[in-house]
């Protein structure tokens, strides 16, 4: 349970390497979060970040191995990650695929693997933490999609329609839960620098990991059920949802 002022005590973070979970993961740890569990595919590379965490003042950590592909494994695993703690204030969705458009476009067996991971996997994984939090009657399942979502672009589609149907999933799925003491929180950051973007040509408007950390965290604090990172992306990308398709197509996006 959150404690007098509010602030979660618990945090299953599903995507243990992930730069924006993890830079969440280090500030909800110091504001009196003390009971972790990373989970990743890897889990020696959970490790160091494990090890910085308790220096924080993480008191409980249990590092899981997870398969976001390996849908049939998704029950034993949230029931293992739930029973690790007990009751979880926070759970963070932060894993994904970002992809290449060039090489998805032109393999569709890659394209396929990736609305897999990033979509199916998520809304199985979302599916059985929900049961999880319905049974407690609290907790915020918080789930990092993209402005990519908001309207598909012609330059990363695959990637985009990835997260739109993550966010129309998980925004239902947060109308299921009404009444019942726990909710959903969508993130929808813009062009974040990590090393999933090295690389890339930054747009106008993006933002670090540590800058999106304080948004899911403060939007977590207030209850919210939506957040965009960069806050301010919420009304650009509303005028831009709303933009005729025959002038979006000639935007050079």
């Amino acid at each position: 349970m959150k404690d007098a002022l509010g602030s979660p005590q618990s945090l299953l973070l599903l995507g243990g390497t992930s730069e924006i979970g993890l830079a969440t993961a280090r500030l909800l740890v110091s504001r009196r979060t003390r009971a972790v569990v990373l989970a990743g595919r890897r889990p020696a590379s959970l490790e160091g970040p494990a090890a910085e965490l308790r220096s924080l003042g993480a008191e409980r950590l249990e590092i899981l191995a997870f398969d976001a592909d390996d849908t049939a494994s998704h029950a034993d695993f949230v029931d293992r990650a739930f029973t690790a703690l007990g009751d979880m204030d926070v759970t963070l969705l932060a894993f994904g695929l970002l992809g290449d458009q060039r090489v998805v476009e032109d393999d569709p067996e890659q394209a396929v693997a990736l609305l897999h991971t990033n979509l199916v996997g998520a809304a199985s994984l979302g599916l059985h933490v929900a049961r999880h939090l319905r049974q407690q009657g609290h907790g915020t399942l918080a789930v990092l999609s993209s402005v990519a979502g908001e309207r598909a672009r012609r330059s990363n589609f695959v990637y985009g329609s990835s997260k739109a149907g993550l966010d129309a999933f998980f925004q239902g799925l947060g109308d299921s839960l009404v009444g019942s003491g726990a909710k959903v929180l969508l993130v929808r950051p813009g062009f974040v620098h990590t090393k999933m973007t090295a690389g890339l040509d930054p747009p106008p408007l993006s933002t670090t990991p540590d800058k999106v950390a304080h948004v899911i965290v403060k939007a977590i604090e207030r209850g919210a059920e939506q957040t965009w990172a960069p806050p301010h992306l919420r009304y650009l990308m509303s005028g831009v949802r709303h933009l005729p398709r025959s002038l979006f197509r000639r935007m050079k996006v």
